[in-house]
């Protein structure tokens, strides 16, 4: 695949991200035996080893240390221990397209085959011939056709089995690794450190809830109930006595910029005292976490290594950080340099 013809797709895919269901946020840290995830453990010596030393790891540890120990003037009440992080750039990488964009394809492809009409049909036409140029030509409304097509018309139940097929299998176009395997191991730990201090950790994102509940709960320790998202509208059937809820092809929930603070406060209900994101579609959520009356910490990752992963940020096609960044540096939050903090990148070096 083309990655300098899927940048200008991307600009238009990103009004849509993704989606499917909907939800809220405590969990105990789990193994997906179906993905095969490492199970990460915490150590009371050094709870972050894949990070280097220095002033971004500390500043971590003392937050914690200081809000969970009794005593101290900053402790916080564990129902009030909120961490809200962005799944896309965060948690695992995004480029050259949102993960979930290069599912939608396939999933157009695999459903092809009772869609003989699609060859000859944009945009599927272009989807099925690779022909990026073509998908490009169809603007934001064939992207949001293929979009729905691939996400729709379908029960939850369906459609969360069709994304653990498809994620056992489907490997990234340039580092020919499963998806899962390009979770960062730093932000791992950083979950379960959080977590075994009684932080109850939400996934707090652009991309499909459905997408996300189907595979994020092993491969992250993060319950299905905790992942906030973007979904499709969805209706009950009774379905002659085996209820069902169906996906319907019309959005319903964009959980993108000022939609994460709202997806917060209608799905977790209590505002996030730690909050971590990558991109300028996260500084409403690092807004609101800075607003709470408890001690806050906002962690901004910032792509630094073209080597390890990839380097980007005020310019680029996805996860583009401008905004965010200046506010950061501006108010003092945390600001990770990927190439100079953290000494793994992936949970598969």
């Amino acid at each position: 695949m083309n990655n300098k013809l899927i940048s200008p797709i991307i600009k238009s895919f990103a009004f849509m991200v993704l989606f499917i269901a909907l939800s809220a946020c405590k969990q105990e840290p789990a193994k997906d035996t179906e993905s095969g995830t490492e199970t990460v453990e915490v150590s009371a010596s050094d709870p972050l080893p894949s990070w280097n030393e220095g002033a971004n790891k500390e500043a971590i540890i003392n937050y914690v240390k200081d809000v969970t120990t009794d005593g101290s003037a900053d402790f916080i009440p564990v129902a009030d221990r909120i961490a809200t992080f962005d799944n896309d750039g965060t948690l695992w990488s995004e480029q050259p397209a949102y993960f979930q964009l290069f599912f939608a394809m396939d999933r157009i492809k695999a459903l092809s085959a009772d869609h003989p009409d699609w060859k000859n049909k944009q945009p599927y036409k272009a989807v099925l011939e690779n022909d990026m140029n073509a998908l490009m030509q169809q603007g934001e409304k064939g992207l949001m056709e293929i979009v729905m097509v691939s996400h729709s018309d379908v029960t939850t139940d369906e459609f969360d089995t069709i994304v653990k097929d498809w994620i056992a299998t489907a490997k990234h176009p340039t580092k020919n690794v499963p998806y899962t395997d390009m979770v960062f191991k730093p932000m791992l730990e950083l979950v379960k450190y959080l977590q075994a201090n009684d932080f109850k950790v939400c996934i707090v994102s652009g991309g499909g809830i459905g997408f996300m509940r189907a595979w994020a709960e092993g491969v992250y320790g993060i319950q299905k109930d905790q992942i906030v998202g973007s979904s499709n509208k969805t209706e009950f059937d009774y379905n002659n006595g085996n209820p069902v809820i169906r996906i319907l092809p019309q959005l319903e929930f964009m959980d993108d910029k000022g939609g994460k603070p709202v997806g917060i406060n209608k799905f977790i209900g209590r505002k996030p005292v730690f909050a971590a994101g990558n991109s300028d579609g996260d500084l409403q959520m690092m807004q609101y976490t800075a607003s709470n009356k408890y001690k806050n910490f906002e962690l901004y990752i910032h792509h630094t290594d073209s080597i390890r992963e990839w380097a980007y940020d005020r310019k680029s096609h996805i996860g583009t950080f401008d905004k965010g960044l200046d506010e950061a540096n501006q108010k003092g939050w945390t600001v990770v340099n990927m190439k100079d903090d953290w000494k793994t990148v992936y949970k598969y070096e």
